[in-house]
């Protein structure tokens, strides 16, 4: 019996490094997808196959910190599925192939964590629900990848849905649709590989995540996104201010953005998007000349707003255009990164599209 599964990339389009200290966001599911194929084998260990990166076997019981590189996401899943149903994994041969740019703050690795769950999930009859998938996807990347992530990317990659963002409450993981008609408005939201690659188990996102859990701390709270900007001034550290102020500022603009969206007003989220940006590249610090360069040539060429997206320290931005100027803004922004002596950047327009599914679905 041959199983397929495949899961969308996700694009964050506001509500960035919040989804960790309480916060909303409002990502949407990408139509670049990852795509795993699983087959029986006789052989008792898990021979895994990714058109990028060759073959390699694993134990049937993979354990945290027992594999390193790109299988460690697909032993993850096998892990963290085993630990949460109960369910011995057979011995399988897992094909892995994928559009999603790896490293490029699209959600490479929830894309196969989920894929590699859900194609488990029906070669082994568990029946879990979609919400159950997203649970133990997080806990694959959280306790056995070693990336301290929020819940945000495993959601939208479960439960995206086509020209639709996906609001999420982070605390209570409530989800809802929220429109996002770009076409209709004539728009297009450009997204820009800058093709640095980044590493988020490398110790820099864990770094903010602890400022934001202290600053939470000295200001009395369980959630830092529960703080006013008043209660600011009661952070005598300079560098938890900043991080704070971030995530303050950063939640008014995820319920901004809603409320435009859900009224119609797609054109005039372009400025909350360069507001997210400036936040990011100032207070947070998680920028890089690269994203920079990419937010800064989109605005020059008439974007109506741009920002990096995702973990940060290289990967993608974003840029909402007007339709008819999107491929000029395209052509500035790879004119930029030639003048800057920067590699070329991937640019190309997004679209919201659905989360996992099975191949006969």
């Amino acid at each position: 019996m041959t199983v397929t599964w495949s899961a969308p990339g996700r694009v964050n389009l506001i509500g960035e490094h919040i989804d960790y200290t309480g916060g909303p966001v409002l990502p949407f599911a990408l139509d670049l997808r990852t795509t795993v194929v699983l087959e029986r084998r006789a052989a008792g260990a898990l021979e895994v196959t990714s058109q990028d990166f060759g073959t390699v076997t694993l134990s049937r019981s993979p354990q945290p910190g027992g594999v390193g590189g790109w299988a460690r996401y697909v032993a993850g899943a096998v892990w963290a599925f085993a630990d949460a149903t109960g369910r011995a994994v057979p011995g399988l041969s897992i094909a892995v192939s994928s559009t999603v740019p790896v490293g490029a703050g699209l959600s490479s690795s929830a894309a196969v964590e989920c894929a590699v769950l859900g194609a488990l999930d029906e070669e082994c009859g568990t029946a879990l629900s979609r919400r159950d998938i997203a649970e133990i996807a997080v806990r694959a990347e959280r306790e056995f990848v070693g990336v301290p992530c929020g819940p945000m990317d495993q959601l939208v990659v479960m439960l995206g849905e086509v020209d639709s963002a996906l609001l999420i409450e982070t605390r209570s993981l409530h989800t809802e649709a929220v429109p996002l008609l770009l076409r209709d408005s004539g728009l297009t939201l450009l997204v820009i590989d800058t093709r640095v690659r980044h590493e988020l188990a490398d110790g820099a996102y864990a770094d903010r995540q602890s400022a934001c859990a202290r600053a939470a701390a000295v200001l009395g709270l369980d959630f830092l996104s529960d703080a006013t900007l008043e209660q600011l001034h009661g952070l005598a550290d300079p560098l938890l201010r900043r991080r704070a102020h971030h995530v303050v500022t950063e939640v008014r603009r995820v319920h901004d953005v809603v409320a435009l969206l859900r009224s119609g007003r797609a054109r005039d989220i372009g400025a909350l998007l360069t507001a997210s940006h400036l936040s990011l590249a100032g207070d947070y610090e998680v920028s890089s000349p690269e994203l920079d360069t990419a937010v800064e040539a989109t605005l020059a060429a008439g974007a109506l707003g741009a920002r990096m997206t995702g973990g940060g320290f290289g990967g993608s931005a974003i840029a909402l255009c007007r339709t008819p100027e999107a491929a000029e803004v395209a052509a500035r922004v790879r004119a930029a990164f030639a003048e800057a002596g920067l590699g070329p950047p991937d640019v190309w327009p997004a679209t919201a599209a659905a989360g996992a599914r099975a191949a006969t679905s």
